[in-house]
């Protein structure tokens, strides 16, 4: 069940599982993790941008388009998730609990590491 933390919607594991599952365009699930966290392990089909690139390209992603950020344990992406909040954008989530609760599939390797984020409307 959802809820919010700090004003911030919280996407539990089955949610996201269902997002993943359905190949949801909207919201748009984003890794903040780096890079070699992202390459160790990650949910199949999510892009990486890591947390300290989302100020340098936060003009270049949609302010109504919704997103859910992962990380590790929930912590940075919940940062990610406010700080855009606090930049003007509407509809931001975190996955709560991180890649530490995720129980589905996942890769490995760069699948996904996004380097212009016009890849994102692809």
């Amino acid at each position: 069940m959802a809820f919010e933390q700090d004003g911030i919607k919280q996407v539990e594991v089955e949610e996201l599982k269902e997002l993943v599952k359905n190949n949801v365009k909207d919201p748009v699930i984003i890794d903040v993790r780096e890079i070699e966290e992202y390459e160790e392990a990650h949910i199949p089909g999510l892009p990486l941008i890591p947390m300290q690139t989302i100020p340098m390209v936060m003009d270049q992603l949609d302010k109504e388009q919704a997103y859910v950020f992962v990380c590790r344990s929930g912590s940075r992406s919940q940062n990610v998730a406010l700080y855009l909040q606090n930049q003007g954008f509407q509809n931001v989530q975190n996955y709560y609990g991180g890649m530490l609760a995720w129980d589905g599939e996942v890769s490995s390797g760069p699948e996904w590491i996004v380097k212009d984020v016009k890849e994102l409307k692809a």
